[in-house]
């Protein structure tokens, strides 16, 4: 070993140091020098420094200058759009074959400049492997060549109204890796949209280097366009752009709220990775094997560069062993770099406050004086409230916690609020399979840990993202039906969002307006929660009006308090609804379309009342949704995902989740088919869902409760509560259970959403109604139409992919 050539074979197996790594980073200097360690940006194909702009110098670890990078101004946002429209004009004409040579070019130019780029990501401090870059771009290389086929009918995420280029701006945080950056930028290309990075400084100057490459390996004049900047700010500046047609980021919470924040109202998509900092938990389970686990954690929790923070879940039966193992393993180990020396007070803080509760600490030596080092450090036995286990500091600490059943540690694990990943280590086939189904993350390994590869999704639940990266379902967040209406772009408008939603619905009161048939009273209707027919917590009602302007009906006027009563429901039967089989969930489906057609008059009747449309016309929308529910029932046992073929040994199982509680917002159009054809593809996927109908039309679901009780899906699992439509999206909104909200409504609503759903974060899919004719097809969706592509649509946002690895020897 270099340094340490004295060194007998016993004292290396003691030690258990890391071979000698090659520290020479000579060609990735050269590169800088013949830029002048200046490259500014990369637009039209080639490097671009204009004079005049903002500049900042970024040092490599030694503090040494590493290179200057050009702070791009608004005019150089707008160069980059129009750059990228007119490379996607092109990049778009190109044969699914044409595009996927230059993928095959990529490959080969990636492995011949292999030794360059790992330097240059060395010096950025964002180290990526090559081999794994390579990879990537050989996945996705052939889903350039089969997207046709594959996905015929979905197309580059283009815009609507103004915005006709499937424009892609990709924003990253300063800490993000180069192989995060192009697990969103190389799917982006394959399907043939144009990407504009928003690079931070950390993969600022690999981003640079990729996009030299890429246009080498032939990819067309300003299909790929690369933009450097101080902060955030850069990646909002492009979200603004008009030509920008859909938005996406990697990085940390704080930065991914600032973005939501700041694109809403916008109306493009915009999908999240928060990844940065995310706590995982890492279990080792009594029947382990102790060595290999005590291993792995040492390997994981004290990297020199994290993408996670580790948590430490032990088995009770084995906590000596364990503990015992570790003190062994650290001895000798060497202190580890911070990423900034204001982070050491923190870190200090933070074992002395988990010292002053109880906690053991473990070091293999003492802190040392500089600041900028620190040692390995296992908190051993902290208190699931401790501060260090709810929120780690950025450091080389390992915060340790005991549980006596697996239960009880899946418990323990699912208490974090993030769900990127976990790590479980055990011998019992059975139990690891258990528990990574119980386990609220979006990938699992077994008896392994920190392992990827492309052709699996690399997804995050809870406030990890609300997004999929990798696998087919990466494709999606970059695609959209061809038939489905898109997000127009627009400018936000005025929302008080303090006040959103806080305005009463308006009082019915005494002797107006009169009943629609004089000869009969309005009917009262009552809320649908938990299984039960109920009154709204404020105890009023409002009127519905016929077509003509009479009362036909009342209807409760329900609160936060009804929703909050919903969601409790949902959220006791949900798990149970997700844990029935596939086959389970289809016939309580198909019994829901049984009981649809006994109440197949009734319903015909009432949507006539309602919305004034002929007879035949709402028996032929009845019909249509009893047809509706059996495509779901049938759909339920389709998608089982399946196990993917890898590279490394082992396999690995990938599979949809539902998303867990979700609210849906239902449209004016269509009230009994739009709630219907909604409600089939949330239940499919194993959802619990509170819907809220239609403001204008809300008879037809409140009928529909019947068919709800006359059926097989289990209480709670579906809620039904009706009143003013902003006041109810507001408490769906500002509810930490709820995962996903689908909003059909009005513009301010949308924006509402995307600014208040970023904390706690939620998957949203927005539909602005247009105002005209609710029954036609001015803009909307057409619910009679039930393509293929808008199925899959559906079934994708009411689920997301879990990934489980089981290596083999």
């Amino acid at each position: 070993m270099a340094g340490s050539t004295n060194k007998t074979v016993h004292d290396i197996f003691q030690s258990m140091e890391y071979g000698p790594a090659s520290s020479s980073t000579a060609t990735a200097q050269s590169w800088l020098e013949s830029h002048s360690r200046s490259l500014g940006l990369f637009l039209d194909g080639t490097f671009v420094c204009p004079s005049d702009r903002q500049t900042s110098t970024v040092n490599d670890a030694s503090g040494q200058r590493l290179w200057t990078a050009v702070c791009a101004a608004e005019e150089d946002v707008s160069l980059a759009a129009s750059s990228s429209v007119g490379g996607f004009k092109v990049w778009n004409e190109l044969s699914c074959h044409q595009r996927a040579r230059v993928f095959h070019r990529f490959v080969s130019s990636l492995q011949r400049h292999g030794q360059c780029l790992t330097e240059l990501c060395e010096l950025a401090q964002a180290p990526s492997s090559v081999s794994a870059l390579v990879r990537l771009a050989q996945y996705y290389s052939g889903w350039a060549q089969l997207k046709d086929a594959l996905v015929p009918d979905w197309t580059p995420r283009c815009g609507g109204c103004g915005c006709v280029y499937g424009v892609v701006a990709v924003a990253v945080s300063d800490d993000c890796s180069l192989y995060a950056l192009l697990l969103k930028v190389l799917p982006a290309l394959a399907v043939g949209n144009a990407v504009i990075v928003a690079a931070g400084s950390g993969t600022a100057l690999p981003a640079l280097l990729t996009a030299s490459i890429l246009r080498e390996a032939g990819l067309p004049v300003g299909v790929l366009n690369v933009l450097t900047g101080k902060d955030l700010s850069l990646g909002v500046r492009v979200a603004r752009d008009p030509n920008v047609s859909c938005v996406t980021y990697t990085g940390n919470k704080q930065d991914g709220e600032i973005l939501s924040r700041e694109t809403a109202g916008l109306g493009v998509p915009l999908s999240l990775s928060l990844s940065t900092s995310a706590i995982c938990p890492f279990i080792i389970f009594d029947s382990a094997d102790i060595d290999s686990a005590v291993d792995g954690v040492i390997e994981a929790a004290f990297r020199k560069k994290k993408d996670w923070q580790w948590i430490l879940c032990v088995q009770e039966s084995v906590w000596d062993g364990v503990v015992a193992r570790l003190k062994v393993r650290m001895a000798g180990m060497k202190c580890l770099p911070l990423l900034a020396e204001s982070d050491r007070p923190i870190v200090d803080a933070a074992v002395q406050e988990a010292q002053q509760q109880g906690a053991t600490v473990i070091q293999p030596c003492p802190p040392p004086s500089s600041l900028s080092l620190y040692p390995p450090t296992v908190l051993w036995g902290v208190a699931p409230s401790c501060p260090c286990v709810v929120s780690p500091p950025a450091g080389p600490l390992l915060p340790t916690l005991s549980f006596r059943t697996a239960t009880e540690g899946i418990t323990i694990a699912n208490h974090s609020p993030h769900g990127q990943a976990a790590s479980i280590w055990t011998e019992d086939l059975t139990l690891s399979l258990e528990c990574a189904k119980s386990l609220s993350v979006g990938t699992v390994w077994v008896n392994s840990h920190s392992v990827f590869d492309p052709s699996l999704c690399l997804s995050g639940t809870k406030e990890s993202g609300n997004c999929a990266n990798g696998g087919p379902a990466g494709l999606f967040q970059f695609l959209r039906p061809a038939l489905s209406p898109s997000l127009s772009r627009s400018s936000p408008v005025p929302v008080n969002y303090a006040k959103f939603g806080t305005d009463g619905t308006q009082p019915t009161l005494p002797g107006a307006p009169e009943p629609a048939d004089l000869a009969h009273d309005p009917r009262s209707y009552l809320h649908f929660v938990g299984g039960r027919p109920c009154k709204a917590d404020s105890g009023r009602s409002v009127a519905v009006l016929a077509p003509g302007g009479g009362v036909i009906a009342y209807c409760p006027d329900g609160g936060r308090k009804d929703v909050r009563n919903a969601v409790e429901a949902a959220a006791k039967s949900q798990p149970g609804w997700k844990k029935r089989s596939a086959v389970s969930r289809a016939q309580s489906l198909y019994s829901l379309a049984e009981s649809l057609e006994l109440k197949r008059r009734d319903l015909a009747l009432s949507l006539q009342a309602q919305t004034g449309i002929l007879l035949e016309a709402a028996e032929m929308e009845v019909d249509l949704s009893i047809s509706r529910l059996c495509d779901w029932a049938a759909h339920c046992d389709k998608e089982g995902g399946g196990v993917q073929s890898l590279p490394q040994s082992g396999s690995a199982l990938s599979f949809p989740e539902p998303m867990g509680v979700m609210g849906v917002v239902l449209p004016d159009r269509s009230p009994l088919l739009s709630l219907v054809s909604l409600l089939g593809a949330a239940l499919a996927a194993g959802n619990a869902v509170v819907m809220i109908p239609s403001e204008k039309y809300p008879l037809p679901a409140l009928e529909f409760i019947q068919v709800l009780q006359s059926s097989a899906i289990p209480e709670g699992v579906v809620s039904i509560i009706t009143g003013g439509r902003d006041q109810l999206t507001r408490a769906l909104a500002n509810h930490s259970v709820i995962q996903a909200i689908w909003y059909w409504g009005s513009k301010e609503g949308c924006q509402y959403l995307q600014y208040t759903c970023c904390s706690p974060l939620k998957s949203l899919w927005l539909h602005p109604e247009e105002v005209g004719d609710e029954r036609g097809k001015d803009g909307g969706q057409d619910w009679a139409c039930f393509h293929p592509s808008l199925m899959e649509e559906m079934w994708r946002q009411a689920t997301h992919w879990k990934s489980v690895w089981i290596p083999t020897a």
